[in-house]
């Protein structure tokens, strides 16, 4: 009999959390052990997820010690205060926000308006990218899964980068649906506000930018400049990034570029034509499509931001990290229209 993987989730009941337990409920290697919720403490797990057969209520924290694997859904700086307990516990740690996610340790305070609680973890973190780092996911015992923006831009602009077929500075253009926000009502994400409406935010600098910095000039591109400026899309979910910059040589050139360092890669697919979101919606796949307008190159990327942006990408790297194939619990029919 095969021994199951005791799964344990904090941060169980927000947007990201919810798509990851309703992945793993069909994973056939796993056992959900645990489910942590602040808010829902106490209250049964089947009123939260009424049509999976969880048995059970929401516990205020995790025991690590009863698990061989915690993904933290927390929000940021949440998690990184408790991880350290998670490792010590005997637990491999798959963290969904970003407080691993930046080597340098001086960034958090820039970005998240506060000194990282565990600097120290910083270096043993995998960026959980696997089209970048699958070999280090192998024995990672934390991974930070990156962010949804983050995860669109690096793979819609890495393969031009690692050619050097970038011949100027790159304008990320992204646009996301309103779960990106997260759960937690608020003022922003009313449907008066953002029904009929499109609006571009963090002009000054989003959080997700250092991330797509460190990834990309770590290909080297250490001279690097990106300006990202993202919007606020009227949709559920789903995030479109287009990217522009100065081509060197051609777009045929451009375009193997992409298709040899997407071959064999089960998620990330180059295109024919430039895709819309809803292509992937619900699904684990970043669609890339390949382009130009004249000497300008024009490279989109769309993926879902609740699976290939959070949660579906948090269990590719746990199926990479545990030995299980790659596309277990990840593989579903395209929803379209």
């Amino acid at each position: 009999m095969t021994k199951h993987v005791r799964a344990a989730v904090a941060g169980a009941n927000g947007y990201a959390g919810m798509t990851l337990v309703h992945l793993l409920a069909r994973h056939p290697d796993v056992a959900i052990e645990q489910l942590s919720s602040r808010s829902l403490a106490g209250k049964p797990l089947a009123s939260t997820f009424p049509l999976l057969s969880l048995e059970g209520d929401f516990l205020s924290e995790v025991d690590a010690s009863k698990a061989d694997v915690v993904f933290s859904c927390l929000p940021h700086n949440v998690g990184a205060a408790k991880a350290a307990g998670w490792l010590e516990g005997g637990a491999r740690v798959i963290d969904m926000s970003a407080d691993f996610r930046l080597k340098d340790a001086s960034q958090y305070p820039v970005w998240y308006r506060q000194e990282h609680p565990a600097p120290e973890l910083l270096a043993r973190a995998v960026f959980g990218l696997p089209e970048l780092h699958e070999e280090d996911l192998k024995s990672a015992q934390l991974v930070a899964v990156p962010g949804c923006y983050s995860t669109a831009s690096i793979l819609a602009l890495a393969p031009a980068v690692t050619s050097g077929l970038v011949g100027s500075d790159i304008v990320v253009d992204a646009k996301s649906g309103v779960s990106g926000a997260g759960r937690s009502p608020g003022l922003g994400v009313h449907f008066s506000e953002v029904n009929e409406s499109l609006g571009a935010y963090a002009i000054a600098g989003h959080r997700h930018l250092p991330e797509v910095m460190q990834e990309l000039r770590a290909l080297g591109h250490n001279g690097l400049r990106l300006t990202f400026v993202p919007h606020l899309a009227p949709m559920t979910r789903g995030i479109l990034a287009t990217c522009y910059f100065d081509l060197k040589g051609s777009v045929e050139e451009l375009r193997g570029a992409y298709a040899e360092f997407y071959a064999g890669q089960p998620f990330t697919r180059v295109v024919p034509e430039s895709p819309a979101t809803k292509l992937a919606s619900h699904t684990n796949f970043c669609l890339v499509h390949v382009g130009a307008q004249g000497e300008k190159a024009v490279v989109t990327a769309a993926l879902d931001n609740l699976v290939k942006g959070a949660a579906g990408q948090g269990v590719e790297c746990f199926n990479i990290a545990f030995g299980f194939d790659r596309g277990t619990a990840l593989e579903s029919a395209i929803q379209w229209p």
